[in-house]
């Protein structure tokens, strides 16, 4: 589904990136781990056409897309859930996730039933829905990016740190939930630094290191790799 083949990505002449190969196939869960600054964000905003590489190709379906502008990628099935989240503050919650439908507003069937989906998945944001954003609690929140998120019916998600500040128990509560979303057919690439519990839920991984993917393998090889568990899982 999405091939990265040799990309680098420079800002001025630091390379954030450098000659990276990443392949996500369809309904796989695959994850990017590393310390940040690792290149891990680099890499999301080149595949979502919010950088440009400056040297190799990213294929999404089998067609190149970089090059395309942010919202073409977007219609393509390519949607990001930012680090930071990125929501509307002064905005109810309902209106953060019809934001998210933007591209399928004229759909109106479509959009209801995309609604009711995010609600399911996320019956706290239904109890909340007329409520600020900005009044949620964290966890909340990012209920509420990956619901907007999920409103423009992605093919492939792109999740940034989506654990990042939250307590231990609401995180074990997110990656069920992206292991629902999974399951009901979106193909899930994720950037964490909580390498146990997105190796728990993963198919595969890369380990980037100062903008280069120093290991990759199943989450198996992972787990059991030595340098893998004293670096980002603590055993």
């Amino acid at each position: 589904m999405l091939k990265l083949n040799s990309v680098t990505v420079n800002y001025g002449k630091y390379s954030a990136v450098r000659q990276i190969d990443i392949e996500v196939s369809e309904g796989e869960i695959v994850v990017l781990l590393g310390a940040n600054g690792a290149g891990k964000t680099t890499t999301f905003k080149t595949i979502s056409g919010l950088l440009k590489p400056t040297g190799g190709t990213v294929n999404f379906e089998g067609a190149p897309i970089n090059g395309k502008s942010p919202d073409r990628i977007v219609q393509a099935g390519i949607v990001q859930c930012a680090e930071d989240r990125k929501l509307f503050p002064q905005m109810s919650v309902q209106q953060n996730l019809m934001m998210g439908g933007y591209i399928h507003r004229s759909k109106k069937t479509q959009l209801k039933e995309s609604l009711k989906e995010v609600y399911e998945l996320f019956p706290i944001l239904y109890d909340k829905r007329d409520e600020s954003a900005r009044l949620l609690s964290g966890g909340q929140q990012q209920m509420l990016a990956i619901g907007r998120a999920l409103m423009a019916k992605p093919k492939l998600m792109l999740l940034d740190e989506p654990s990042i500040g939250l307590a231990p128990l609401v995180v074990e509560q997110m990656f069920t939930s992206i292991q629902h979303i999974n399951k009901d057919g979106t193909t899930i690439l994720l950037a964490e630094q909580n390498a146990n519990a997105a190796l728990s839920i993963a198919d595969k991984g890369y380990v980037f290191e100062n903008g280069r993917i120093v290991i990759e393998g199943t989450s198996e090889e992972l787990f059991s790799n030595d340098e893998i568990r004293k670096a980002y899982i603590g055993a």
